[in-house]
């Protein structure tokens, strides 16, 4: 199971980014929705109108969608989880969740999300992937998270999972808090090439590289024109550099390596 969701662990929209790129990319049907009256609060999270072509009105509620992947050329099915972080009855609403993965004998929840970082932009996304237990971690060779304050929906539903005897991960890619305004297309496709490092598949990229380039390029026009960011992101650049120069390991190496031909052969 695949989940994200929209909010606080969402920044530049790159987590929910993502699971759309998974939906536009494999092949799926709609499974199950949860009932928005239950678990938002309408002030909070609007519903919104649309109109088709006769001009006749819809009222499109907020929500969190379930659609189920069948994927014939991968190792696994999937569940994808979209929606956005309910505003009340967490326990219940992970509950309800989880419920369905038992259904379907879901074995993993990978959880994605995105946060502002002190990070330049001209540098690689970092992704960090931790495990909801230490033995979790390690045997799936994710960090453990040492995080202690304020949580979203996916640290609770990783801690519900892992109470189930449900392998829970979550990936987060650090998105640079000067230019946080979505989409962040750049921490989209990290998280999708992390995605596919954690899980040795190939999921295909489609325009996402050429949106993730073009964004970086726009991002540099914007230093070039201040001078303000400009020196900024030299600072954040150099900071970057002198803390990743001892982890150029081979390992890190051989991942690039391994990435650039799975994507490229």
């Amino acid at each position: 199971m695949i989940s994200a969701f929209s909010g606080w662990n969402d920044a530049g929209e790159a987590a929910t980014g993502a699971l759309d790129h998974l939906l536009a990319s494999w092949s799926h049907h709609k499974l199950a929705m949860m009932d928005p009256e239950e678990y938002y609060d309408f002030q909070v999270n609007r519903p919104s109108i649309s109109l088709d072509a006769r001009v006749v009105r819809e009222i499109i509620w907020p929500n969190t969608v379930i659609f189920e992947v069948s994927a014939p050329q991968l190792p696994h099915d999937f569940l994808i989880v979209k929606g956005i972080e309910p505003s009340m009855k967490w326990r219940t609403f992970t509950r309800q969740l989880l419920d369905l993965a038992d259904d379907y004998e879901v074995g993993m929840s990978i959880a994605l999300g995105s946060l502002l970082a002190d990070v330049p932009h001209t540098r690689p996304i970092v992704v960090t992937g931790s495990g909801a237990h230490p033995d979790v971690a390690k045997r799936l060779g994710v960090e453990v998270s040492r995080y202690e304050g304020p949580t979203g929906i996916i640290g609770v539903l990783q801690d519900s999972a892992f109470r189930r005897d449900i392998d829970a991960v979550s990936l987060w890619a650090s998105v640079p808090h000067y230019v946080s305004t979505p989409p962040c297309p750049k921490a989209t496709l990290a998280l999708i090439n992390s995605l596919e490092d954690f899980l040795n598949i190939s999921i295909p990229h489609g325009d996402l590289s050429d949106r993730s380039d073009a964004w970086e390029s726009q991002v540099n026009k914007l230093a070039l024109e201040d001078s303000e960011v400009g020196d900024y992101v030299k600072e954040l650049e150099k900071s970057k550099d002198d803390a990743e120069l001892p982890l150029a390991t081979g390992d890190s190496i051989a991942r690039e390596v391994e990435r650039f031909l799975r994507d490229n052969i």
